[in-house]
Formats: structure tokens, C-alpha cells, sequence
């Protein structure tokens, strides 16, 4: 069994990293706090649907009835368990520290709750925010998730990401000098990327020294700008085939230490126009241990 893995698995993943961390299972509880994205006022970027919300995430603003809906519904499955409470939706450092601060306090207050994870941008965390985070740090464990997508700059302009690789590089640089764990999101997939931009995408995250990763697959939503060039440019979207195969070299590069919080994505079937394999994700999860199995294939065999 890969050291890191408490599942069969062969690569270091979070329910491994969270039990060896709290001694007990520990999962994330989503919420919205109704924060924009600052980017949509220069488009936002193509793929982005504006529902980037959990489909269990209750619609209230009231934060407490967000996390105990959410918690008695994940409890179905993993009773017994510490919480993460999860800013999932929107930019979350887009608001006034205050405001942020007193949200964060307010479920920090509630029984079991061990951590933070906030989801934002590279270009979205403030002075004056970056010093409150390292001052959360201190009180409880913190992630920041942060989305880079590609490390390819003709991608990131392509996609209308809003930022380049040096802002991400710098912004992760911060966080680690206050010590706080840095999770990045990538999209394997993205238009006319070849698997040679994919693989160099995890190894400049081997570079940084990033904590954690999020692996997602491009997906196209209805009523998108993606959706429109789609319609336009018919560029070709990965096969279930090639994402396993293109993940399952990307695992080989990721330094073993870097702890991978997913792997493929979500897609909302109603809002899907392609590709339609997404919507089996167990399937996909499936071919990637059966594929690293049958290569004898682990995480960092050649970082």
C-alpha cells in the first residue's frame, strides 16, 4: 500500500492526510457566503457557469443553517466526524476582512469544527486580508484554495483567466511565509492544451512547493462563454481515455508529500453539454486505480 493512502489507493490522499492530522475523519462542509467574483466585472472566465455553490448548500445566507443542513447530511455517510467548514462558493476573500472574520468566528464557535478552508483567488487577497489569515492560522488549521487552471500563459489568457503565473507564484509565496497550507485547482483538458502543457502544469506546482491539488476535468456548461467558442471552434475535448491516462502521468510527477483533494470534477447533468462520460465519476476514479495498478504507477515515482 502507497504510505500515504489509507484506501488502497497509490496516490497521498485527503482522507489520509486528514485522519494522520486529527486522528479521526474529517470532511468538508460547503458554504456560500453570496461573495462575487471580483473578475466577472472583465468577463470572468469562459468556463465559469456563476454556480459554483454545492448542491447540498441550503439557500440562506445564514451561515449556521448552511452548516448544520449540510453537516446532518454528510453525517449520513461519515458519522462521528470533525468538520472543515468550506467558503466554497464565489471569491471569498472578495469582501471587507471584517465581514469575513465574523462569518469564520461564527463557525468556528460550533462543536467539532477543526479547520478552514477558503476558496479564493491569486489576485484577490488583499494586504490587509493576508494578515488576518495569518493570524486565523494561528487559532485553527487553514487552507487557502487558490485557482491557477494551466501554468501555460497563452491558455490563461485564452480562457480569460484574469491573472498570469507570476501573480499565482507570487501569492502562494505569501501564504507559505506565514505557514499556511496552499491548495491549488487545475484543469486537465483545457482547449487546444496538449499533454505536454498538462504534465508541465503539476511539475511547475513540484516547483512552488504547493501543499495540495485539486484535479479537475474541463467541462462545458450551458450559456457559457466556453460554450459559445465550443459551438464556434469544435476544439477537441478529452476522451474518458486520455483524462485517465493524462492524470495518471501527472500522479508520476506530483511530489508524493503533495496531498491530492480530487481528481476530476462535478458536472450538474441539467447544464452539461459535454462531455457526457464526466457524469460517471466513479467510473473515471475507478480506471485511474485500476490503470496506476495494473503499471504498477505511484504518486512521485518521477518527480
Amino acid at each position: 500500500m502507497f504510505k500515504y493512502s489509507l484506501d488502497n489507493k497509490r496516490y497521498h490522499t485527503l482522507n489520509y492526510f486528514y485522519k494522520t492530522k486529527f486522528g479521526k475523519k474529517v470532511f468538508k462542509v460547503p458554504l456560500d457566503l453570496n461573495l462575487a467574483c471580483p473578475h466577472k466585472k472583465t468577463g470572468g472566465c469562459i468556463f465559469c457557469s456563476h454556480n459554483s455553490k454545492s448542491n447540498i448548500t441550503l439557500e440562506t445566507t445564514d451561515i449556521r443553517e448552511q452548516f448544520n443542513h449540510a453537516k446532518e447530511i454528510m453525517e449520513k455517510k461519515w458519522p462521528d466526524s470533525y468538520y472543515i467548514a468550506y467558503f466554497q462558493a464565489g471569491t471569498n476573500t472578495n469582501c471587507p476582512v471584517q465581514f469575513l472574520k465574523e462569518k469564520v468566528d461564527e463557525v468556528l464557535s460550533l462543536p467539532n469544527v477543526v479547520g478552514i478552508s477558503i476558496a479564493t483567488r491569486p489576485d484577490a487577497i488583499s494586504d490587509e486580508c493576508l494578515d488576518y489569515l495569518a493570524s486565523l492560522n494561528k487559532e485553527t488549521f487553514l487552507t487557502i484554495e487558490l485557482g491557477l487552471q494551466s501554468s501555460n500563459e497563452e491558455t490563461l489568457t485564452y480562457i480569460n483567466r484574469g491573472h498570469d503565473v507570476t501573480c499565482f507564484t507570487n501569492m502562494v509565496k505569501k501564504l507559505h511565509e506565514k505557514n499556511i497550507f496552499v491548495v491549488a485547482h487545475i484543469i486537465n483538458g483545457l482547449p487546444y492544451e496538449a499533454k505536454e502543457d498538462m504534465l508541465n502544469t503539476v511539475k511547475y506546482l513540484n516547483e512552488i512547493k504547493i501543499d495540495g491539488v485539486k484535479i479537475h476535468s474541463l467541462f462545458i456548461n450551458k450559456n457559457t462563454p466556453l460554450a459559445e467558442k465550443y459551438n464556434k471552434e469544435k476544439f477537441k475535448l478529452l476522451t474518458r481515455e486520455e483524462f485517465v491516462d493524462i492524470t495518471t502521468e501527472q500522479l508520476k510527477y506530483l511530489d508524493e508529500k503533495i496531498v491530492i483533494e480530487r481528481i476530476t470534477g462535478d458536472p450538474i447533468i441539467e447544464e452539461l453539454v459535454a462531455p457526457d462520460w464526466m457524469l460517471k465519476k466513479f467510473v473515471v476514479l475507478n480506471e485511474i486505480d485500476k490503470k496506476m495498478a495494473r503499471e504498477n504507477i505511484y504518486q512521485g515515482m518521477q518527480a
